[in-house]
């Protein structure tokens, strides 16, 4: 700027010296040169701190920039810290390791083959080391051998699909329901790894996106090998996904379709089982109607009882044949494995046989029906009760009071069980067999030898006839019934005297009709009615077993012959 305005000042000079000019314009015109340069160095110095400020500016830009720098590497770095935080329990990243490692070991070991290949002149020691070393990467490799082929292992493979037995039962149904649900799990697994991928993958590429970032803000070596890493670590994951994504197409078509069968054979069980539970109603309303029907032509309970136990019996074996014949695709081969452990079947439940035998004899003959009285006798125990049931092993009585109580058992009212087959090696007694309802009864009462046993004979058959007459009218009616049954030949139903000539009097023994079901209670009315009738009379003496003692001072050894008579001592009835 200076240089310019001495050369500017020296044209003026050399113009003013040149021409010749009045005094007034020679001072306006130095005026004018003079105001010139002022303006000049005015806006010399106007630039000079417009350059200055201009330089101020951009370090200051410079400055921020690089400060905008130095944060966005913070940020980037952030990220990849959080990321790193993220891949830190990913399993996929670790089998990825695995898989490296396996690559690794993998050269390492064609490198130690190689060199022993080619160095054959090494010492014995050095080629001793190798075939260890050898070995070492031979174990290692098999311990991770899944991962040969796969960035991840065995998790390529989709889960395998178990073969699945034909449902053949309705408890088949549940053992199909629960492979159902494996299969769905399977198959949510698998599909949940390809998402797992996919998001890796993603991931990675968000990664290697920061790293290049990164690498143009800081060119550093490590940031470029780990760009090389991430670049071959997302290529092998597109390469899983791919694979991924195909087989989980064909293993959800495939878990689809055993599904879809497996319904079909569920939906074909459940017609079945309809069908089934269709035939047992229909068995259980027929044989409902056939009870309604036959108890209105049986007038006794107990028979109506058995004819429904009967058909109970008949309703329950065809649900069981119907059960069979459904769910037993070879019957043959059930005949087959029973006639082989038929035997052994025999021995170990004969008595469970034998009483299901027992049973039908039961059923079938009618020999005791439901609400007989009977008396079993076992091992020196006497029982006399009503039959309470009559079921396919047992009989079930109840016991009453009844004589056999009162001079055996002196107890009562206890439910007896009798097995079944109880009816081929014992006697049982039936006091109601087919419709009859009395039993004869006998009264036996001892008199004297010098007692009207002839009035007492008439006395008892009087009261007999009394108290017994209306069992008589019932017997002789029943009696009437049994012979279109039984080849009946006497069938006097009056009461009967007997008279019977003992060591200790004369026995007046009666003998009479009675219910079945109150003999003791018609036994202890008449008793004292006879007893009375016997001590009215003067002629009629009630006689028991005496013993005479004799109390004489003589000396012979049998006694003399005449003397005072021993009063007669009375002794304990027995």
């Amino acid at each position: 700027m200076l240089n310019k305005f001495l050369a500017t000042l020296f044209l003026a000079t050399f113009v003013f010296a040149n021409e010749p000019v009045t005094q007034n314009e020679a001072n306006t015109t130095v005026k004018q040169i003079q105001e010139q340069i002022i303006q000049e160095k005015l806006d010399i110095e106007q630039k000079e701190l417009e350059e200055k400020k201009q330089k101020e500016l951009e370090e200051q830009q410079q400055k921020e920039l690089n400060m905008q720098h130095l944060a966005h590497i913070n940020i980037l770095k952030e990220k990849i810290k959080k990321s790193n935080l993220e891949f830190k329990n990913n399993i996929l990243l670790k089998r990825y390791s695995n898989y490296v490692s396996y690559r690794k070991i993998s050269t390492e070991l064609a490198l130690l083959k190689r060199s022993l290949k080619k160095n054959r002149e090494i010492s014995e020691e050095q080629t001793y080391q190798l075939h260890n070393k050898i070995r070492v990467k031979e174990n290692e490799l098999e311990l991770i051998a899944e991962y040969k082929g796969s960035p991840i292992g065995g998790l390529i493979n989709p889960p395998e699909i178990e073969k699945y037995e034909n449902i053949t039962n309705p408890f088949g149904i549940i053992n199909a329901l629960s492979h159902i649900k494996k299969l769905e799990d399977n198959k949510k697994q698998f599909k949940e790894l390809e998402s797992d991928i996919s998001e890796l993958t993603s991931k990675l590429d968000e990664e290697l996106f920061v790293y290049l970032e990164l690498f143009n803000l800081e060119q550093k070596d490590e940031y470029k090998e780990r760009i090389t890493f991430l670049d071959k670590e997302k290529k092998d994951f597109n390469m899983v996904l791919e694979i991924v994504s195909t087989t989980e197409e064909v293993y959800t078509r495939k878990i689809e379709q055993v599904i879809l069968e497996i319904q079909n054979q569920i939906s074909e069980q459940i017609q079945k089982i309809l069908i089934i539970i269709s035939i047992i109603f229909i068995l259980s309303f027929l044989s409902f109607l056939v009870k309604l029907a036959l108890k209105k032509y049986f007038s006794q309970n107990e028979n109506y009882y058995m004819i429904n136990k009967i058909i109970n019996f008949t309703v329950v074996f065809l649900i069981i044949i119907i059960l069979l014949f459904s769910y037993i695709d070879n019957v043959s081969y059930l005949v087959t494995i029973l006639g082989i452990a038929s035997a052994g079947i025999a021995i170990a439940l004969k008595d469970w046989f034998m009483s299901i035998f027992g049973w039908m004899v039961i059923v079938t003959s009618g020999s005791i029906q439901v609400g007989d009285r009977i008396k079993v006798t076992r091992n020196g125990l006497e029982a006399v009760g009503d039959v309470l049931d009559i079921s396919l092993f047992k009989i079930t009585i109840r016991e009453d009071i009844t004589l056999t109580s009162y001079t055996v058992n002196r107890r009562t009212g206890r439910i007896f069980f009798i097995p079944n087959n109880y009816i081929f090696s014992e006697m049982i007694a039936n006091y109601t067999h087919s419709g009859l309802r009395t039993v004869w009864d006998g009264i036996d009462i001892v008199i004297t030898y010098d007692s009207n046993y002839k009035k007492a004979q008439k006395i008892s058959r009087d009261i007999l006839k009394h108290y017994s007459k209306g069992y008589t009218d019932i017997t002789r009616k029943q009696l009437s019934k049994m012979r279109s049954k039984y080849q009946l030949r006497a069938t006097g139903v009056e009461p009967r005297v007997f008279t019977f000539v003992e060591s200790y009097g004369i026995v007046i023994s009666g003998w009479y009709l009675t219910n079945s079901y109150a003999a003791l209670q018609l036994r202890s009315t008449m008793s004292p009615e006879i007893l009375d009738a016997f001590m009215k009379e003067d002629d009629i003496h009630i006689a028991y077993p005496t013993q005479q003692i004799n109390m004489n001072k003589t000396d012979n050894h049998y006694g003399p012959s005449t003397g005072p008579r021993a009063k007669p001592a009375e002794l304990e009835d027995i």
